[in-house]
């Protein structure tokens, strides 16, 4: 009998490892085919970054944030700044449909030579940097590691100084090896989308993700398992990383805009961008009034001002 219970019990998880991964696969296929790239794919070094271009004027490179895509740049930000710039906007490593590249996660300095080089690539030798949340973090390092090719500088509420609140415990589970292979294949089967739908609202909080956002955006491509655990491993390892970028923010020469919303509680105005601007020469704070983390997608008009003042720091406008 203690036979037979140990081979019913194995083939009931057989079953469900077999449905979890059909699910999975046909949930991300799903996703993919409802929410494909929306620029090119480009081939930098042999490692594929997506990118969308529109526009004409003066290069703007704009950076998304921890667990997005381009569509989060291109829902708002990026139609209004095409109408004066030549925009690109990248997919970071691992995210969208660029790829990963560096399997321990890669660093806001490795995202920022490959952004840096797609960009070039594209002809944008020396562009405005503009980043939001994590992409601030990763524009901080393309300015400080990069700075024969940036013009200026554009930071959207940066993660920027070093923080004391541990790392959520998803993206502690998610980040290893085991929660990769036994976590995230259930979430990506069987979450909903109203539920990461909530979540978003809670990013976008004391706001909530405007109508058209969710259709824009596409839920599905967040929550495939790969992206999900390379966004976790780049999330377990930016502490550390901005720790050791911090003493260097001195360097930083160009012209720097900040811009923060007074109600974000994900990256606080106080702790991060107040502080921030006592350490690069020169650098620029616009405060939000009631705006919470997300002012690339709810305050898009402020955003886009705070680059043209950039550009005409820069002598581009």
């Amino acid at each position: 009998m203690a036979v037979k219970a140990l081979i019913s019990f194995g083939l009931i998880v057989l079953g469900l490892v077999v449905l979890t991964t059909w699910r999975s696969a046909r949930n991300e296929a799903q996703a993919e085919a409802a929410f494909p790239p929306e620029g090119q794919i480009l081939d930098v070094n042999g490692i594929a970054v997506h990118a969308v271009v529109m526009g004409e004027g003066p290069d703007v490179v704009l950076i998304h944030g921890s667990s997005g895509n381009t569509r989060d740049m291109t829902f708002a930000l990026a139609p209004i700044l095409a109408k004066s710039y030549r925009v690109i906007v990248f997919d970071r490593p691992g995210l969208g449909y660029s790829e990963s590249f560096n399997p321990d996660g890669e660093t806001i300095i490795e995202q920022a030579d490959i952004l840096q080089r797609a960009a070039a690539q594209l002809g944008a030798e020396k562009p405005i940097v503009a980043g939001q949340s994590y992409g601030g973090s990763v524009s901080l390092a393309w300015a400080v590691t990069r700075p024969q090719n940036i013009s200026a500088l554009v930071l959207i509420a940066p993660a920027a100084i070093p923080w004391e609140t541990p790392l959520d415990g998803f993206n502690r589970l998610a980040s290893t090896s085991a929660g990769n292979a036994f976590v995230l294949p259930l979430i990506s089967s069987f979450v909903p989308d109203w539920y990461v739908v909530q979540a978003l609202d809670k990013v976008f909080a004391p706001q909530t993700a405007p109508e058209g956002y969710v259709e824009h955006f596409g839920p599905g491509l967040t929550t495939r398992r790969g992206s999900m655990h390379a966004n976790a491993k780049q999330r377990a390892n930016l502490l550390d990383e901005v720790t050791r970028l911090q003493p260097r923010y001195g360097e930083i020469s160009i012209p720097t805009e900040i811009i923060h919303g007074t109600a974000d509680d994900t990256v606080g105005l106080e702790w991060h961008s107040e502080r921030l601007i006592e350490q690069i020469p020169g650098a620029e704070l616009i405060e939000l009034p009631g705006i919470g983390h997300m002012p690339q997608v709810v305050a898009a008009p402020e955003v886009a001002a705070a680059i043209d003042r950039a550009a005409q720091r820069a002598g581009l406008r």
